[in-house]
Parts: C-alpha cells; structure tokens; sequence
C-alpha cells in the first residue's frame, strides 16, 4: 500500500515480522484470570492475606476490615483459590488462606511478556 508523508513522498507500508501472539483461546483464559484480581474486594483481601507475616489469614480475620460477612468473604476467597493465588488449610472450625509463593509474579510475567 502506498503512502505520502508531510513532503508528498510515497511510502509503502509493508508489515515487519511478527512476534508471537495470543490467539482468541489464550487472550480469553488470560483474561479471566486477570478479572480474579481486577476485583476490589479480591485486591484488598490479597493485599489483607499479603500484608500478615507468615502471609497466611483465617476468614475470621477477613470479614471486618472488608466490613463484609463471612459468606461473601468466603465467595472471593474461593475464587482465589481456585485461580491459584490463594491457598486454603482447614484448621478445626475455620478456614486459613495463604498467598499461593510466585501465584502473583507469574501473572505479572505473563502481562509483561505481552
């Protein structure tokens, strides 16, 4: 395809070599998984479970510095579970939740590798 620059020149536009891209399977499985985290409540509760030495928290520990009850803590908590950023440990009657080590910097390998 012919172009003209500012000076009346022709210019042809010919596409360089393509880098590996995502095809229509992978974009939509990434994406997914960035919508785990593009939650607020899910934000804040990996920045809650991050922020605990030992990078673990019970669900009680959870429910009111979110001011949410335990089941819709429960419900984001699952989510997370299930992508792989969190783990879950029953411990008697409640439920602790750690920080899945590298779950996070995957994810953001995977965003600077686009």
């Amino acid at each position: 395809m012919a172009l003209t620059d500012i000076s009346g020149r022709a210019e042809t536009c010919e596409p360089g070599e393509a880098a590996a891209t995502l095809d229509r399977a992978e974009a939509e499985k990434f994406a997914a998984r960035l919508r785990v985290i593009a939650d607020p409540t899910r934000l804040r509760l990996i920045s809650l479970v991050s922020a605990q030495t030992n990078r673990e928290a019970c669900v009680c520990d959870l429910t009111e510095p979110l001011g949410l009850t335990q089941g819709t803590v429960s419900h984001h908590l699952k989510i997370l579970v299930e992508a792989g950023i969190f783990t879950r440990e029953q411990r008697g009657t409640w439920a602790y939740f750690g920080l899945v080590p590298g779950a996070l910097a995957a994810l953001g390998a995977e965003v600077q590798a686009l």
